[in-house]
Order: structure tokens, then sequence, then C-alpha cells
């Protein structure tokens, strides 16, 4: 158990007042992006923002663990604050957080922004046909490609940053994993290669050795990204099982681990995208059908190759779940809150 996770109450949320979000699931996993009352977010890009963002006891971390420690949240929340894009050519810009702390990618999130864009009026949209949704996230510019008919939002196809492979077999905790970029760098290994399956039951033990994998890989040279400092090290381990195809697609069960055993409810946009990089290094040219733990899939392809690696489309889809307004009660001695795991 960590909490409470400030000093005394009164400083927790930087006195932030109510902070009003919007609330949506992609295959399950969840995703809160702030509306009203987000702090001062400040910087020159995303990727410097979160940098800053992620100073511990600053106000930006103290409303992030707000909104993702319970009891407004739990230790698998996700979410993000929107913040101005990069430059020309995007629509907005996002941050994103997790019990944790500040990631680089987030698939599953994008979509969902994807979704909000368009139902909320951020983007001008078709009634019926696509509509780019242009995101500047940490590890670049992305896209949810909205997909309408009759005015509704059917699914969202989030095309990622360039994805690759990084190493193969790379021993970790007594297992070998492969390691590749999506956005963020993930370990990959089959389930059964620790003896477990992508099952719920097998859960509690999937995070455990998740858990060893990533401390054993800290710091190793495998784990740096080739361009920026900032983008290096494990993020997830992602665990597959084969399932049977025979529909045109390549078949997997996966449930990606993250953060400090957080676990992906959905099937992981970048870490989908990471597993095509390495699906695609292997000879695979099918497409990628990457069920969840919880029964949710992606469909996804790589749609090219670039010099930087290949380029990854995830069709999924988000709904909205609610809408929240978040208060902290100055004297209550919780502050912003505790998790249990």
């Amino acid at each position: 158990m960590t909490g409470p996770a400030t000093g005394p109450a009164g400083d927790a949320g930087g006195g932030a007042g109510v902070i009003t979000t919007v609330d949506y699931h992609t295959g399950g996993e969840p995703f809160r992006i702030v509306t009203g009352g987000a702090p001062d977010l400040p910087g020159d890009s995303v990727l410097d923002r979160r940098a800053r963002a992620s100073a511990p006891g600053g106000e930006a971390d103290r409303v992030r663990r707000l909104l993702c420690h319970e009891p407004r949240g739990h230790a698998d929340m996700y979410g993000c604050f929107l913040v101005p894009p990069d430059g020309p050519g995007a629509h907005l810009g996002a941050l994103f957080w997790h019990k944790d702390g500040f990631s680089t990618a987030c698939g599953h999130g994008t979509i969902a922004l994807g979704v909000h864009a368009v139902r909320e009026g951020l983007v001008e949209a078709v009634a019926d046909g696509d509509t780019d949704v242009v995101v500047d996230v940490p590890s670049g510019r992305v896209t949810a490609r909205v997909r309408s008919a009759g005015g509704r939002v059917e699914a969202v196809t989030f095309v990622n940053v360039p994805s690759y492979v990084i190493a193969r077999a790379v021993p970790a905790a007594g297992a070998e994993v492969d390691l590749a970029y999506g956005g963020a760098v993930y370990a990959c290994l089959p389930a059964r290669a620790v003896g477990l399956a992508v099952r719920p039951e097998h859960l509690t033990d999937l995070i455990a050795t998740a858990r060893r994998i990533k401390a054993a890989l800290a710091g190793h040279p495998a784990t740096r990204h080739r361009g920026d400092e900032r983008l290096s090290g494990v993020y997830g381990v992602i665990f597959y099982d084969e399932l049977p195809g025979g529909d045109g697609h390549v078949h997997q069960r996966n449930v990606t681990v993250f953060a400090d055993g957080e676990v992906d409810r959905s099937p992981c946009g970048s870490g989908t995208a990471a597993r095509l990089a390495l699906l695609h290094d292997e000879g695979v040219r099918e497409p990628l059908a990457h069920h969840g733990i919880v029964g949710s899939a992606f469909r996804a392809r790589v749609a090219g190759v670039t010099g930087e690696g290949v380029v990854p489309e995830i069709e999924g889809m988000a709904y909205r779940t609610g809408r929240h307004a978040f208060e902290l009660d100055p004297a209550d001695p919780i502050g912003t809150g505790f998790t249990l795991r």
C-alpha cells in the first residue's frame, strides 16, 4: 500500500478546486480526459511538458494522483491532460498519466481521444466517412482516424509512430524476452515460457513476473530508445498466447503489465504496435487480431515500412462512461488518496 500520497491534506491537489473530466473505456481500459481545472503544464513540446510534469510534488503530479488513486480512481486507472500541440498540423496534444507517473505513448487513449474530439466538436468531422484527429504525444505525432456513419462514430484506427525491434532473446529474470518500440519500449514473451497463460486466474502471477522482468532489465542497453533517451526504459511487459487463426489474421491473446504492476484491460495500443514490429521482423505479413485479457480485441496491420520502422494501424473503439466533477475537501485526511497495489 502507498498513501496517503501527499503531506498535509490541505496541500493535496495544489488547491485545484473542482476538476472536471469525461471518461471513456477502450476495450475495457479506462481513459479519463481532464476538461477543466487542469494544472499549469509548461513546456516547449509535449515531451518537454511530460518531463516537467513528472517532477515529484509538483501540481501536475498531485492532480494526477488525485484522479488516479483511490477513492476517485484505482491502481489501474489511466487518463490525460489536454495540452497545446507541438506545432501546425495537429489538432491537440495529450499528456498521458497513470497511477505511477506520466507515459510516453497510449494507443487506447488515442482511440478515445479520437471519439472525444469528434463527439464534443473539438474537430470538424464528416457524418459519413473518415475524419483524422491528429494528436501530438510525448513519443511523436499520431493520428486517430475516426470512421462515422450517419453521424455516429463506428470505429477508430490509431496510426502510430514508426515501430521497430530493438533486441531478441534478452535474458531477464529467468526468461528470455524480445524488446520492441511502439511509442514506448516493451518486453515481450509467450506466457507459457514462464509456465502461465493469459487468463484472469493467472493475473496475480503475471503481475509478479512482469515486475521481476522489468526490474531485471532496468538500465539494460537493449532498453534504450535509439534517438531520445527520454523515451528509453521498459514501460511494459507483454505476455501473449497463440490462438487458432484461419480467417486471414494471426490471432494472439495478450496482457500488458506496465508501470509498476498496472494491468491493461485492452489489448494495449502501443503494445500492439510493438508486437506488429516483432511479427513483421519474423516474416509475418497477415494482419493481427490482438485479443485482450477481458475478451476485447484490436485489429492491427502494418500499413507501410519506413527507414524508421513499420507504420502500425490499429483499429478499436472507445465508449463514453460518464462525466465527472472531482474535488478535495481540505479537511480530508486521505488527501490525494492511496493505492493498494
